[in-house]
């Protein structure tokens, strides 16, 4: 992976550290504390997933929700992606959003 790519990976989780944060979800920069390649892009102790982040303009949908699979251990996976001036998206299973949905409903 080039410098540039690695720079504009790295803006990326900022950006969505500081969104998750202002919106009352304390986060951070993942892999600057944990450092291995499976360690999530974004750490949130207040969300229960592995958070694998994209920011691109085009993005192969399956191979980064694959990825995110895999790197997850046994939470769930979310992908957050945004395009140039476009609001942040969330890809996940859906199995796993119904599995989620239903817990809160039972709350």
């Amino acid at each position: 992976m080039g410098a540039m790519s690695r720079r504009k990976g790295k803006n990326g989780e900022l950006e969505l550290s500081h969104f998750l944060t202002e919106r009352g979800f304390p986060a951070r920069r993942g892999q600057q504390y944990c450092g291995g390649p499976d360690s999530p892009d974004v750490l949130c102790e207040s969300l229960p997933f592995h958070i694998e982040v994209k920011r691109t303009e085009a993005l192969s949908l399956y191979p980064t929700m694959e990825k995110a699979q895999q790197d997850a251990g046994d939470k769930p996976a979310i992908v957050f992606h945004r395009r140039n001036h476009r609001p942040w998206l969330i890809i996940m299973d859906a199995e796993q959003f119904l599995t989620l949905f239903n817990s809160l409903e039972t709350k």
